[in-house]
């Protein structure tokens, strides 16, 4: 179903709050960055086998490869042109500045605002509804729900309970995504879904930098890649079949 990994995901930070809002604050800094590091190593983990899907699938074709990478270098130069990372950022400022005041700021309105911005506004909520859609895999929204779950705990435990809002805002947003994949996954062939799997990998691979704190990876400028990377494979077709 391809609602699965949304569904799971709204529990988790439905849990999350709850657990946060009893004994969130006693969470010590050190438990909640060694079980960042572990969903970090994990998902990694995940990111590799995506992306190299490109090099061991057997629908795999010559070519499809040096497509993928130029669709992620060619679709990062669109995302910094048009700096999404700083975008997104703004959007998060706008939203504050919107729902709170400087006088008497509202804690619900800031939990609400603040949750949904870190659990929608990130690569994962894409590629995880994506593969969720076509597929009906939840591995990627699984460990996003593992994540949210565990931020919404520290969320929570500060900011009270308007986290627990953010969930209608992740089940309206991923739903929406999954939903649009699931209705066309039909006209979808095999090349496509590979191409848009092993770029969502390497962004993936960015998103596990940032969790380990090994690389501030903008990952936000490197997702018009999905949308580039079936184009350039189908690209890389025709040239073929051009050549031949």
């Amino acid at each position: 179903m391809f609602l699965t990994g949304t569904l799971l995901n709204v529990a988790t930070v439905l849990a999350g709050t709850m657990i946060g809002l009893i004994v969130g604050a006693r969470m010590s800094p050190r438990m909640q960055e060694s079980l960042t590091t572990g969903l970090g190593l994990f998902t990694m983990l995940i990111a590799l086998s995506m992306g190299l899907r490109i090099l061991t699938d057997p629908s795999a074709r010559p070519g499809d490869d040096l497509a993928v990478l130029a669709a992620v270098l060619v679709g990062v130069v669109i995302g910094e042109l048009l700096r999404l990372h700083e975008g997104l950022e703004w959007l998060g400022a706008w939203f504050q500045r919107r729902l709170g005041s400087a006088e008497r700021p509202s804690r619900i309105a800031e939990g609400f605002v603040t949750a949904s911005l870190v659990f929608c506004v990130g690569p994962l909520t894409i590629l995880g509804s994506l593969e969720n859609g076509l597929t009906g895999d939840v591995r990627l929204l699984a460990i996003k729900s593992l994540l949210d779950g565990v931020a919404s705990i520290a969320f929570a435990a500060a900011l009270g309970p308007g986290v627990a809002l953010a969930a209608l805002t992740v089940l309206l947003v991923q739903g929406t995504i999954a939903g649009a994949a699931f209705l066309v996954r039909d006209v979808m062939d095999t090349a496509t879904v590979l191409a848009i799997s092993a770029a969502g990998g390497i962004i993936l691979l960015g998103v596990a930098l940032r969790l380990l704190e090994l690389k501030p990876v903008r990952v936000a400028s490197f997702l018009p890649a999905l949308l580039l990377a079936p184009i350039f494979v189908r690209v890389a077709e025709a040239v073929r079949t051009a050549l031949t």
